[in-house]
């Protein structure tokens, strides 16, 4: 038996890639816990802005729970080794990543066109920050599904589990950003 071969026998446990992806979301939880913490502090203080959110919010929410449907399929599908229904799953995932963004974009333009902006009052700026700062984590969302594409279209394809390890750690992020952005939208409109 080679050394590489015992080595992997002797350290069944976590995958080193897997642990770092949790413990980022588990910093990112950690952030937005403080800023949604910060938002109902400010709330109780008074001088708060009521504002209705934009339309193009509930539809971006759609919309991410759709791309969280299609790249679970992917995944299912590479698993499965359908390749044509990976791929495809694939692109439509990163298509609806960009269409979030786009309906997000939107959304802050509408806020902003309701006399919401980012400096006036510290409930509008709550919600911009909010908004913002998942955005962009979403926009890192969409930079692992450009390499996941990269590998789908340029690599050969055959199930690996390598492959299918890596895939997962997309799976999980993007169904994260899902979740996380669920989260945001129920608390902002609850604590008005």
């Amino acid at each position: 038996m080679s050394t590489v071969t015992m080595e992997n026998e002797k350290r069944k446990g976590i995958n080193p890639q897997k642990f770092a992806l949790w413990l980022s979301m588990g910093s990112i939880i950690m952030m937005f816990t403080g800023w949604t913490s910060a938002y109902i502090v400010k709330h109780a203080a008074g001088n708060w802005l009521e504002f209705g959110l934009p339309n193009m919010f509930y539809i971006s929410t759609g919309v991410i729970v759709l791309s969280s449907i299609a790249l679970h399929t992917s995944y299912i599908s590479y698993k499965k080794q359908w390749e044509k229904m990976y791929k495809g799953m694939l692109v439509l995932t990163f298509v609806l990543g960009i269409v979030f963004i786009v309906t997000q974009t939107q959304g802050w333009y509408e806020l902003f066109a309701m006399g919401v902006d980012f400096k006036a009052n510290v409930a509008g700026s709550f919600t911009y920050l909010i908004t913002w700062a998942h955005a962009v984590h979403v926009l890192g969302g969409i930079a692992t599904l450009i390499v996941a594409m990269i590998h789908a279209f340029s690599l050969k394809f055959r199930y690996r589990e390598e492959r299918k390890n890596r895939f997962e750690l997309v799976l999980q992020y993007w169904h994260f950003v899902g979740v996380l952005w669920i989260y945001l939208l129920f608390f902002i409109l609850n604590i008005r």
